[in-house]
């Protein structure tokens, strides 16, 4: 049982980092659509380095997932637990590799070899990519926060949320 509580406040704490990552690029983007593309370009080479591998914010990500996974593991026996688990794991999955490896790392390998003085042609698109990218895996970690949260709150017994109030 403490296992799974401890193993739970990771996962817990792994995903509201994550959450928080993509959360600020979700803030960021209106301000960013309105960059010139030597601003775009200035910003994102020097701006969000510690967000990816091999910086802290790409170890996060994936040891989010890797603990979710675990976590599925460790309830597996517990419903509706492991089936809130799961949703989580399948919107982590969505984020992170999916829309990640279709649309911002590819935005990403582009934007890493330009400087402002050397735009790519289809920095547009690029910007688009990678912003609106970052939208959709920001609501994914949101939904997967979510669901292990109602996972803990599915489990924690009426007359304990009683004595609480």
């Amino acid at each position: 049982m403490m296992l799974i509580k401890s193993w739970r406040f990771i996962t817990l704490i792994l995903s509201a980092l994550v959450t928080g990552m993509a959360f600020c690029h979700a803030l960021e983007l209106p301000a960013k659509m309105q960059y010139s593309a030597s601003q775009y370009i200035a910003i994102q080479n020097s701006l969000y380095v510690a967000f990816g591998p091999p910086n802290i914010g790409g170890f996060v990500e994936v040891t989010a997932l890797l603990t979710a996974i675990a976590l599925a593991v460790l309830v597996r026996k517990r419903r509706p637990a492991l089936q809130l688990t799961l949703v989580a794991i399948t919107f982590m999955l969505l984020a992170f590799p999916v829309i990640f490896f279709a649309f911002t790392e590819p935005a990403n390998v582009v934007i890493r070899s330009a400087t402002p003085e050397s735009i790519p042609a289809n920095w547009e698109q690029l910007r688009h990519h990678w912003e609106y990218s970052h939208l959709a895996r920001f609501f994914c970690y949101l939904a997967a926060l979510s669901a292990l949260v109602i996972s803990v709150l599915v489990e924690t017994p009426v007359r304990y949320v009683r004595d609480l109030v």
